[in-house]
C-alpha cells in the first residue's frame, strides 16, 4: 500500500474536520474538561482513521487552553489516566499463582498508566511527536514552581513522558546532519534562537560560525518532528588545543587556512533544542558521531577536545569565600574577584590565578553532588561519555557571563579515542575522574591551599 497516500488521506479527514468544527464553533473557547472528554473518546477509538481525527481534535484543543486550564488538564491526567489499583492486585495475584509469562505480561498491562496509551494516541495525529514535546515542555513548566503542593503527582506524568520518548527518540531513529551557510533558513533561524552556551548576535555572526573553512556544525533531527533540531554542536578546525574562546567567536585568524592542516577538533558549543525532551540523552551520541565523520573528513585530525564553560563555578567559590574552616589569606585574596576590571589588570589577575586555578581543579575533581557525582554538570557531561579533565584555562571566557558564571575559566575535556570506553566505565562504576597530571597538580595544590601550606 502507497503509505504517502494513506497519510495524506488521513491529513485530508483531520483537515476536513477541523474546518467543520470552526464553522460549527465546536471548539470556540475549548477547557480542560471539553479535553479529558476527548481523550477519554480517544481511548475508546476502534478505527485508525478515526483516531488520527481525534488525536488532531485533542492537540488543537490543547494548544488552545491558556495556562491555568494546562495546569487543571495535566491534574486530570493525573486522577483519571493512571493504573487501576484493582487490575494490579487482580493480575498480581494471577501471576503469584500461575508465574508464567501470559501472567506476567498481563501484570505489565495492568501496571502501565493509561496516560501512556493515550499519548501513543496522540502521536497518530500530524506533528503529534513535536506537540507532545511541547506538551511536556508546558508540564515542566509547571513543576519547576517549587511550591506548588502537586509537584510530585504531575512528577507521575512526567515520568511517563519521559518513558515513551526514551524509546521514540532512540538513538536509531536520529538522523546526524551537517549544517553551513546552505542549510534552509527556516533552521539556520533556529540555530541562532537555540544556541544555549555562546549567543548569536545577528546573521553575518552565524556566517561566521558557519561559512569559514576551519568550522563544521552537526546536528541531530528526528523524521517525525520535521526541522526542529533536537541538540547540536558547533566545531573549530585548529592548530593545538584552544584556550580562549573570544577569538573562536570573532573568526581570528586560526592558523588554518586549510581543513587539512588541523590536527585538532575543539567543540565550542553544545545546546540542546527541545526542553520538552529533557533529561533524554543525544549528546554523548552527537560527539561520537561527529568524531567519527570528522575523522572520515579529515583523516590528519589527532585532538578532540572541547572548550566548555564551568557554570556553578562562581557560586561555589562565593561558598568558599564565606567557609571560616578555609585559611583567612586564602578567603582575603578571593576578595579581588570584588575589584571591577580585576580581569584587565594583570597583576592582580595573576594573583587570582594562583588561587582561583587550584581551586577549579579541587571543584571539578573532588565536590561531588548526592549521588557521589561531580558537582559540575558539564563535567557530568563529558567525564560520562568517556572524556578526560585535560586543562583549565585561566581568563578563557572574559565575557560578562564567562566572568559572571566561572571567574573566565573554560575547561578543556580531551577525547582520546582509544581510552573513551575505559574512562566511561570508571566513571561509571566508581565515579572517577579521568584527569591529566596538570589538572591532578592543581587539584594537589588545592588541598595545601585549603590547609594554609604555601603550594608549589
Amino acid at each position: 500500500m502507497n503509505m504517502t497516500f494513506l497519510q495524506e488521506l488521513f491529513n485530508s479527514i483531520t483537515q476536513r474536520d477541523a474546518l467543520l468544527r470552526r464553522r460549527q464553533g465546536e471548539v470556540a473557547a475549548p477547557d480542560h474538561a471539553q479535553l479529558i472528554r476527548a481523550c477519554h473518546a480517544l481511548l475508546e477509538s476502534d478505527g485508525e482513521a478515526s483516531s488520527i481525527a481525534l488525536a488532531s481534535r485533542a492537540l488543537a484543543m490543547y494548544r488552545q487552553l491558556g495556562e491555568a486550564e494546562k495546569q487543571r488538564f495535566f491534574e486530570g491526567l493525573e486522577a483519571q489516566f493512571a493504573a487501576e489499583p484493582t487490575r494490579i492486585d487482580e493480575a498480581y495475584a494471577a501471576y503469584r499463582e500461575a508465574r508464567d509469562n501470559p501472567s506476567l505480561h498481563a501484570l505489565f498491562d495492568a501496571c502501565e498508566p493509561r496516560r501512556q496509551e493515550l499519548f501513543r494516541r496522540l502521536n497518530l495525529a500530524s506533528n503529534g511527536t513535536y506537540e507532545l514535546v511541547r506538551m511536556r515542555e508546558d508540564l515542566l513548566g509547571l513543576m519547576r514552581e517549587r511550591s506548588r503542593p502537586d509537584a510530585k503527582e504531575l512528577g507521575a506524568i512526567d515520568a511517563d513522558f519521559a518513558h515513551l520518548f526514551g524509546s521514540w527518540f532512540n538513538r536509531g531513529f536520529l538522523v546526524l546532519k551537517r549544517i553551513d551557510w546552505n542549510t534552509p533558513a527556516s533552521i539556520l533561524e533556529k540555530i541562532i534562537r537555540y544556541e544555549a552556551v555562546h549567543e548569536i548576535q545577528d546573521w553575518d555572526d552565524l556566517r561566521r560560525r558557519l561559512d569559514a573553512r576551519d568550522r563544521r556544525c552537526f546536528a541531530f533531527f528526528h523524521p517525525a518532528i520535521g526541522d526542529e533540531p533536537l541538540i547540536f554542536v558547533e566545531v573549530a578546525l585548529c592548530k593545538g588545543l584552544p584556550n580562549r574562546i573570544q577569538p573562536i567567536l570573532a573568526g581570528e585568524e586560526s592558523g588554518v587556512e586549510e581543513p587539512e592542516e588541523a590536527d585538532s577538533a575543539a567543540f565550542f558549543g553544545i545546546s540542546n533544542c527541545q526542553t520538552g525532551l529533557r533529561g533524554i540523552s543525544f549528546g554523548n551520541f552527537l560527539i561520537k558521531q561527529v568524531v567519527q565523520e570528522l575523522k572520515q573528513e579529515l583523516p590528519q585530525l589527532r585532538h578532540f577536545v572541547t572548550l566548555s564553560p564551568v557554570p556553578g563555578f562562581m557560586t561555589w567559590l562565593a561558598g568558599c569565600r564565606e567557609d571560616e574552616s578555609l585559611p583567612t589569606e586564602l578567603r582575603h585574596a578571593l576578595a579581588g574577584l570584588d575589584t571591577p576590571g580585576w580581569h584587565r589588570d594583570a597583576k592582580l589577575a595573576e594573583r587570582l590565578e594562583a588561587v582561583i586555578k587550584p581551586l577549579a581543579a579541587r571543584y571539578l575533581v573532588d565536590e561531588k553532588n548526592a549521588r557521589g557525582l561531580p558537582l559540575n554538570p558539564v563535567a557530568r557531561f563529558h567525564l560520562g561519555n568517556g572524556a578526560e579533565l585535560h586543562r583549565i584555562n585561566w581568563l578563557g571566557d572574559t565575557s560578562d557571563k564567562g566572568l559572571k558564571q566561572a571567574a573566565g575559566l573554560m575547561v578543556n575535556y580531551l577525547y582520546v579515542l582509544d581510552n573513551i570506553e575505559r574512562n566511561h566505565e570508571n566513571y561509571i562504576a566508581n565515579a572517577t575522574v579521568a584527569r591529566s597530571s596538570e589538572v591532578r597538580d592543581l587539584a594537589r595544590k588545592a588541598r595545601k591551599l585549603a590547609k594554609g601550606e604555601t603550594a608549589k
